[in-house]
C-alpha cells in the first residue's frame, strides 16, 4: 500500500457523472436518492437495473459512471446485498447521501381509504408501517420486490381496492393519489446511500474513511484493529460483518471512521491496521 492518500486523489467535483445507475424502477427510493444527489450535475442521466450487484457491476465494467446503493436504514439496519456487491468489485465509495424515507399510501384516483383491501410494498415498507396494519386488520399486506414495483402494480391493476406503500415521488410518476402522506411509524426514518465510482477519488471536505478488511482467526484480532484507531484518537462510526463466501465461518469486516486520508493520524492508523489484518482494502473517503 502506498503512502500519503493511498492512491486516492482529491477532486472538487465528481467527473464524468453522465450515467447514473440504481437498483429498482423509476420511482424507487434509490431513484429519488440518485436524482437528489446528482441534482447539481446537469449532465446526469439515470438508468435502473434489477440488483445491487448489477448496479456495481455496471460501474466496474464501465457501462455506468456511478451507482447509488442503499447501505443502511435507521429502522431496518444494514443492507447485506450492498455490502456483498462492494466486496466483489474493484470500485470506490466517493460519496454518501441521507434520504429521509416517507412512506405514503398511494391509490388510484377514485379510491378512498375505506375501499382498500390489499396493500402492496417492499417487505421493509410493510414492516415500517406495521401500526397501520394493526389499526386496519381488514387490509392485507402483500410483499413485492420494490416500493416502485408496488406503485406500478397498483397503477396497472386500476382497482379502487388496491393501494401501495411507496414514496409520494413514485405516486407522481405512476399517476396515483396520496391517501395518507406519512405512514411509517418513525418519522425520522432515514436511508443512507453510498455513491460508488470506478476511480479512486475523494471530494474536498471528505470526512469519513471506509474500509473492508479481514483479520486472523485468533483471540483479540479485531480488538487490536480497533485499538489502532483508538490509539490515534479516531472515532469509529460503523462496524458491519459479512461472511466470506469461500471460507466457512470466516468473516470480513466493514469499518467507517471519522477522518480524511489527508490526515497524518489516519495514515498512521491505516498502516497499523494493514499490519494487523490479513487483507485490507480502502473502500473510499467521502
Amino acid at each position: 500500500m502506498s503512502q500519503d492518500t493511498f492512491g486516492y486523489e482529491r477532486c472538487e467535483r465528481l467527473p464524468h457523472a453522465e450515467r447514473i445507475v440504481y437498483q429498482g424502477l423509476e420511482g424507487a427510493y434509490s431513484n429519488l436518492a440518485a436524482v437528489q444527489f446528482f441534482s447539481q450535475y446537469p449532465e446526469a442521466g439515470f438508468s435502473h437495473v434489477k440488483t445491487f450487484d448489477a448496479a456495481v457491476r455496471a460501474v466496474d465494467e464501465g457501462t455506468g459512471d456511478y451507482a447509488v446503493l442503499p447501505i443502511e436504514n435507521s429502522t431496518a439496519g444494514s443492507v447485506a446485498d450492498s455490502y456483498d456487491a462492494l466486496a466483489k468489485r474493484e470500485v470506490s465509495v466517493v460519496g454518501e447521501y441521507l434520504l429521509p424515507v416517507r412512506h405514503a399510501l398511494l391509490a388510484c384516483g377514485d379510491a378512498a381509504l375505506a375501499d382498500i383491501r390489499t396493500v402492496y410494498s417492499h417487505p421493509q415498507g410493510i414492516k415500517q408501517c406495521a401500526p397501520f396494519f394493526e389499526e386496519h386488520p381488514e387490509i392485507e399486506a402483500v410483499a413485492v420486490s420494490n416500493t416502485a414495483v408496488a406503485a406500478q402494480l397498483v397503477q396497472a391493476m386500476g382497482k379502487s381496492s388496491a393501494a401501495a406503500i411507496a414514496s409520494a415521488y413514485a405516486g407522481q410518476i405512476y399517476g396515483l393519489k396520496v391517501l395518507i402522506p406519512t405512514l411509517n411509524y418513525r418519522a425520522e426514518n432515514t436511508t443512507r446511500f453510498l455513491i460508488v465510482g470506478k476511480e479512486k477519488l475523494y471530494l474536498c471536505g471528505a470526512k469519513t474513511v471506509s474500509l473492508m478488511m479481514e483479520t486472523r482467526h485468533e483471540a483479540g484480532a479485531l480488538y487490536h484493529v480497533l485499538g489502532a484507531l483508538y490509539a490515534e484518537g479516531i472515532n469509529l462510526l460503523r462496524l458491519a460483518a459479512r461472511p466470506v463466501p469461500e471460507v466457512s465461518w470466516a468473516y470480513r469486516f466493514f469499518l467507517d471512521f471519522s477522518g480524511s486520508l489527508e490526515e497524518a493520524a489516519v495514515q498512521r492508523a491505516l498502516r497499523e491496521v494493514e499490519r494487523l489484518s490479513t487483507s485490507l482494502r480502502i473502500l473510499g473517503c467521502f
